[in-house]
């Protein structure tokens, strides 16, 4: 709403759910120092909110008059959120029963945060890592850990934000929303800024403002930038096959590119750092990789933007056959041109001739007048 969604268009959308007991307001307030919207949603305590289950969520958001990507996305939410409480509580999805997060204003927060992001036409959702807090919180099953074990179930895989903030900082309910909507997580991406806002909660952070921000743009191509986690670690007692077996289950896993480089490591011995580039999706399962097939107690992770060549594919005809050549051009600026190897190789052995030779022959064919 700080960014520009009227409260009115969202209580118009709300008020087509089958739910009721509930008042939405918002106002402007400021927090240590930063002016932001606060949203709440004051509930009717003279009636208790039944308990629900999935199927029960679910009816209420298709009772609604919402576009479909609005529904699928609210649903998928939910589904996420009753998976994590399942796995926490040790019994099937259609068992769970939310309390929490399956009152009132769970729903409204879940529906309310698509529809914000559909009424501002956003298309691509991306996240910084996720401060938790610290400390214990008090809930219908006692006094337990920051984050919430429910909390924990959904941030598999997500990188955190080390805080001292004591209390909550991530919800269940809104960590289930960052991590079924956000793409990634990491660094601010390269983008042209249009608006911004920040959403306030009730409590006052004792370190930090309690705010939320939101930042909408337009992302920068993404054929020429993206962003990369780099994954390393040191290793001085394993094998030089046992890193090349390493290298390859990196690579197969979807590793953008793993290498090694020889380094002089403590007590002047010799050794190898291993180093991986992963897209922040698989920056969990590749450390997995490393962990189970290398002997390392720890891995450096951080990200990089990388910067890239535009890409394509052209098929030239050779002597030895077709060779595919890859094209890598800036701002519209051949800058490489490159024969694709495992076509050269398949050639060179078909022939019986020099890879050298069959390499030379596709970049004369592709350097040929008209091309």
């Amino acid at each position: 709403m700080d960014a520009g969604f009227p409260i009115e268009v969202l209580r118009e959308r709300l008020g087509t759910l089958a739910v009721s007991g509930y008042t939405l307001t918002a106002e402007k307030v400021v927090k240590q120092g930063f002016a932001a919207t606060q949203v709440c949603v004051e509930l009717d305590t003279s009636n208790k909110a039944p308990h629900r289950n999935l199927q029960d969520v679910k009816s209420i958001i298709e009772s609604g008059d919402l576009a479909d990507d609005v529904r699928h996305r609210a649903i998928a939410i939910f589904s996420r959120l009753a998976e994590a409480e399942a796995r926490v509580h040790g019994t099937a999805v259609e068992n769970v029963h939310f309390h929490e997060v399956g009152a009132v204003d769970a729903i409204i927060d879940v529906v309310g945060a698509v529809v914000g992001l559909h009424e501002l036409k956003v298309s691509r959702v991306l996240s910084s890592p996720l401060p938790t807090g610290s400390g214990t919180v008090t809930c219908a099953h006692g006094v337990i850990p920051v984050p919430a074990p429910g909390t924990t179930a959904l941030l598999e895989g997500v990188p955190l934000l080390a805080t001292d903030e004591p209390g909550e900082l991530t919800t269940p309910t809104g960590t289930a929303i960052l991590t079924t909507l956000a793409e990634s997580f990491g660094p601010l991406p390269g983008m042209i800024l249009r608006r911004c806002g920040s959403g306030a909660g009730r409590r006052e952070g004792l370190g930090r403002p309690n705010l939320l921000r939101v930042l909408l743009g337009e992302l920068s191509d993404d054929s020429t930038a993206d962003e990369v986690v780099v994954l390393e670690t040191n290793l001085d007692d394993v094998s030089s096959e046992a890193v090349a077996f390493c290298m390859q289950k990196l690579l197969d896993a979807g590793a953008l590119d793993a290498y090694a480089v020889p380094i002089t490591m403590k007590k002047s011995r010799p050794g190898v750092m291993l180093g991986a580039l992963a897209r922040p999706s698989d920056a969990v399962q590749l450390e997995e990789i490393i962990f189970r097939e290398t002997t390392t107690f720890g891995i450096r992770r951080h990200w990089a933007r990388r910067e890239k060549l535009e890409r394509r594919y052209e098929t030239v005809e050779t002597s030895f056959g077709p060779i595919r050549v890859k094209i890598g051009s800036r701002h519209g600026v051949i800058q490489s041109v490159s024969p694709e190897y495992e076509d050269c190789r398949r050639a060179a052995n078909a022939g019986g001739a020099p890879l050298k030779e069959v390499m030379r022959a596709a970049i004369k064919a592709r350097e040929a007048p008209g091309k």
